[in-house]
Parts: C-alpha cells; sequence; structure tokens
C-alpha cells in the first residue's frame, strides 16, 4: 500500500491554505468552548553522507490534537500534515474517535492507534495497529503506527482488565514507492512484473479481524495475554514464473501480492529484580506464508507456523538509562527450501541520559542483527532551548550488506528536527 499525496499545484495551495484556516479559526473557537487544542509544528531535514549528499528527506509537518470530555464521553481528532520538498502534501487523520465511559467498562469507536505489549522498537504482540514503512523505521514510533477503525471495549476489575477489539475493515502495511531509497531489495533473477489484483481485502464482516487481550498488575509482575484472528499486515509476494525449455532458465516472473489469514496468541510481562526491570514478550503465529526457491512449488509459496520473542532488560548506571533485548524469529517445521533463514536473531540497545535540568539529552539506540553482521545505529542529540521548543541532531548509520538493515548501506544520513509545541 503506498502513501497518496496532493500534488502541489496551485488548486492545491488554494486548499492546504484554506485547511490551515479552518484549523486555526476552528482551534480558536473550540478553546474558547474550553476544548483542549495542542500540537506540533515540525521541520526535518535529512541528508545521506554517501554519493552526492542528496537529501533523504525534506518535511514540514503540523500536527494538531482537539480532545473535549463531556462528562460520561469524549472525543479526540488527531489531523496532521506532511509537505514534502517535491510539493507533495500529505493530509491525513491519525486518529479520529469517540469514548464512553461506564462504572467498569470504557468504549472507543472511531480511528485509534492501538499499543501493545513490553517490547522497545519492535513490533511482536504490538500487531493491532499496522505499520507505516514509508521511512524503513526511522519516524517516531506514534508516526510508525497507523490507526485503525475499531470498536475497544475495556473491562476493568480491581487490578485486572480484559481489552476486545473488533476491526471491521483491514488495513495493510504502508510499503515505500518502489522509486523510495527505502524500497525493500527484491532478489529475483529478472525483473519482475506485479500483479496487484488480489491485494486487496474488502470490507465484509467476514473479512473483520477481532483481538482481545487480558492484563494483570500484581506487586511481583505485570503480564498482558493476548490473541487475535487477523490477516497478515504484510503481503506474501506469491511468485509465478516461465522457464524455456532450451536453457532451463527463468524468463519471466510475476509478483501477486496477497494477504492471509493469521491465528496469533501471545503475552508479555515485567518486573523488577533487584533494581533491574525484566521484560518479555513472544507471539506464536499460526499459518504465516514464506517465500521459497523450491522449484516445483507453483507461486514459491510454503505455510508454516512462526515464532517471534524477546527477553529485555533495563538498568540506569550513574544517570544512564541502559536497556538491551535479544530477540529471536523462528519458523517452525523449517523447510530449506525457504528463503528466509529458520531462526533470525536481532539485538537492541540503549543508552540514554539528561544533563542541564534535563533539556539535554545525549541517546544511543541501535539495532543489530546477529545473522547477517548488519545493523541500524543511532545516535542523537535532543536539546530544549526553551519551553516548548526543541533542537534535534542526529545520524542513522547501516552497517553490513545484507540482511533487515545491511541491505540500506548506501542510505546513511544525518538528520535534524526543530520542533515547536503548542
Amino acid at each position: 500500500m503506498k502513501k497518496k499525496y496532493f500534488n502541489g499545484s496551485a488548486a492545491t495551495r488554494r486548499f492546504l491554505n484554506a485547511v490551515l484556516a479552518v484549523l486555526l479559526l476552528g482551534g480558536l473557537s473550540l478553546q474558547a468552548q474550553s476544548v483542549t487544542f495542542n500540537g506540533y509544528a515540525r521541520s526535518y531535514l535529512g541528508v545521506l553522507t554517501g554519493g552526492n549528499n542528496d537529501y533523504s528527506i525534506q518535511q514540514n509537518t503540523l500536527n494538531l490534537n482537539i480532545e473535549q470530555s463531556r462528562g460520561m464521553v469524549a472525543f479526540k481528532a488527531n489531523p496532521f500534515i506532511y509537505y514534502y520538498d517535491d510539493n507533495n502534501l500529505e493530509l491525513g487523520l491519525r486518529e479520529v474517535y469517540m469514548d464512553i465511559f461506564f462504572d467498569a467498562v470504557d468504549v472507543r469507536i472511531g480511528k485509534q492507534q492501538i499499543i501493545w505489549g513490553k517490547a522497545d522498537g519492535v513490533f511482536i504482540t504490538d500487531i493491532v495497529s499496522p505499520k507505516d514503512l514509508y521511512e524503513f523505521l526511522l519516524p517516531e514510533f506514534d508516526e510508525i503506527r497507523t490507526g485503525v477503525t475499531a470498536v475497544k471495549l475495556d473491562y476493568y476489575s480491581g487490578d485486572n482488565t480484559f481489552e476486545l477489539v473488533w476491526l471491521p475493515t483491514f488495513t495493510p502495511t504502508i510499503l515505500p514507492d518502489a522509486q523510495s531509497i527505502w524500497f525493500p531489495a527484491l532478489n529475483f533473477p529478472v525483473q519482475p512484473v506485479f500483479d496487484n489484483s488480489q491485494r486487496e481485502v474488502k470490507g465484509s464482516l467476514e473479512n473483520s479481524e477481532v483481538f482481545a487481550k487480558y492484563s494483570a498488575l500484581t506487586s511481583l509482575v505485570d503480564f498482558e495475554v493476548m490473541a487475535g484472528y487477523a490477516w497478515d499486515d504484510d503481503p506474501t509476494m506469491h511468485v509465478s514464473k516461465t522457464i524455456d525449455p532450451v536453457t532451463k532458465r527463468i524468463t519471466s516472473l510475476t509478483v501477486t501480492p496477497k494477504h492471509h489469514r493469521l491465528s496469533i496468541m501471545g503475552g508479555s510481562f515485567s518486573t523488577t529484580l533487584g533494581g533491574v526491570v525484566v521484560r518479555g514478550e513472544g507471539a506464536f503465529y499460526q499459518g504465516k506464508y514464506f517465500n521459497t526457491a523450491d522449484p516445483a512449488a507453483s507461486d514459491a509459496v510454503v505455510k508454516k507456523d512462526y515464532a517471534h520473542y524477546l527477553i529485555g532488560l533495563d538498568y540506569s548506571l550513574w544517570d544512564v538509562k541502559l536497556s538491551g533485548q535479544f530477540i529471536q524469529q523462528a519458523i517452525l517445521d523449517y523447510d530449506e527450501a525457504i528463503d528466509q533463514d529458520e531462526y533470525e536473531n536481532t539485538m537492541t540497545f540503549l543508552a540514554r541520559r539528561d544533563f542541564l535540568r534535563e533539556t539535554l539529552t545525549l541517546e544511543l539506540f541501535s539495532y543489530i542483527g546477529l545473522q547477517h553482521s548488519d545493523a541500524l545505529i543511532r545516535p542523537r542529540v535532543l536539546y530544549d532551548l526553551t519551553d516548548g521548543f526543541e533542537l534535534q541532531l542526529g545520524a542513522n548509520i547501516f552497517t553490513g550488506s545484507e540482511g533487515r538493515f545491511g541491505q540500506y548501506d548506501k542510505n546513511d544520513m544525518i538528520y535534524t528536527k526543530i520542533k515547536y509545541s503548542f
């Protein structure tokens, strides 16, 4: 699924001006009616460190939050505008929902972000809201998660919560354009032709998704148990091929992206042992499809069960927050023809410290792929120049020549973000 933009024509500029005027005037009116109105404006510039030092991104953002509550009901809307250097304009609603509060039950109806699990920077049980991978994993996580139209019910009993989520329509992962520097590497022997005729999951009751979660806060451990019957947010690439009868070589490939049903079960926990926070999370996926190199396969895919889990530790040492995670993905009943490794091991590391009365922050976060010796290293500096005005300078450094991060080795970049919150 690609992002949709408005082109930077004169009509678009007039439309943008009208939208801004309505939002600003509406904000003043809303403030007069005791409605909370806040947000931020941000300028984001990234520069590739190799080649001709091209810009990896030029983006200006206006993000708004509008909230109001009246007794047992509440409302929130989170419209946003992204304006890019090529005059492309993206308008959207990250969230727009209504809350209804009862004595022991809360109901939320509308487009919303749903966050589950204990992992940092990894999606294991946090799968209700799909991902926006238009810029890989580089944006803030509240921008990577996309909102889904859902009905969410939370039932509270003491320190226990039961959550039920129904998604009437399916929302897939947003993938980068084929021309983007973040388009994943496709290892095909010839240039494929894409057939998107089966990519859409039509909206119907039969095609809806349902998730459930039970969570508890105890004196020893916080834990969650979840299950879901859903569609795989990432499409499976079904490949059909034509082979020359004489040379036995592949002469053409047709790739048909298609989403498949999944049954998911999992959970997470966190506890404190002697000043160290121990976190764990895992999920079992039944019926996930993987690509294969089997020449006898009609569409080069195979259906297997799949597990994804992690263990993490958080600790503070000399005012430095330290965090590490070990993550493993495992394909059960493995077939040697599968393109993906049977086990994929990844580690993450975080070090963060505040200075100058928490106005200056130094941070280093890294993903480390153990299978292919690749990594994404993300140092950054954040400085609050004054209340509500933040300067950020960082880098995204990719190492290796293959693997999830190594495929982007030429995309090393430095970036700056200037953000004003109001």
